[in-house]
């Protein structure tokens, strides 16, 4: 039987994702100047308020699902058995992350790319990219194998280029190749030693 707690963090879940459908949807449609927290709470049937206990504005609701993508992400590292080297981890922590993930189809892909152009949502994309690079090297040298913290930075760095090339190159490409296959072959290419 679910308990109470189980059940609130569920809706509370549920909520959110919720609040990042609208949001996004509404962005897409609208272009991000054209879209308030009113008509986000309005589409997800929920009060300004409840938009307020979520989310600060319109643009973290737009980033939430690459907010839990990274956090997936910097687990996947952390959870890699002990004994396997920091690039390997990256690289099969990435794998992994790719296979849970459904892959977009490339128009909605397109859009999103578009809207992301948007001064307000770049300025946030960087902040949670130094975030991130942060985190992913704190693990790095977390997990021993004599990593000093300034390579840790280096390598997040070059890991997260690698997978923003591919992930741009999936989506200006012809499409022949699928995306996890492309993140991985970019990746293989930057193996250090």
């Amino acid at each position: 039987m679910e308990t109470l707690d189980t059940l609130r963090t569920r809706k509370k879940a549920a909520t959110r994702q919720s609040l990042h459908e609208a949001a996004l949807r509404l962005a897409m449609e609208r272009g991000l100047d054209g879209v308030t927290v009113e008509d986000i709470a309005d589409v997800a049937g929920v009060s300004r308020r409840t938009f307020s206990n979520y989310f600060a504005n319109k643009e973290d609701a737009i980033l939430h699902a690459d907010r839990e993508r990274t956090g997936v992400l910097v687990s996947l590292v952390e959870n890699r058995p002990r004994g396997e080297q920091p690039w390997p981890a990256l690289r099969a922590a990435c794998a992994e992350l790719y296979r849970a993930q459904t892959i977009p189809d490339r128009e909605w892909a397109a859009q999103l790319r578009l809207l992301r152009r948007h001064p307000s949502l770049l300025a946030r994309q960087v902040s949670d990219q130094f975030t991130l690079e942060r985190d992913l090297a704190a693990v790095l040298v977390a997990r021993g194998h004599g990593l000093e913290e300034e390579l840790a930075h280096l390598m997040a760095a070059t890991f997260l280029t690698a997978v923003r090339t591919a992930n741009v190159r999936w989506l200006e490409g012809p499409g022949d190749q699928p995306l996890p296959g492309l993140v991985d072959h970019l990746l293989s290419r930057l193996d250090p030693r």
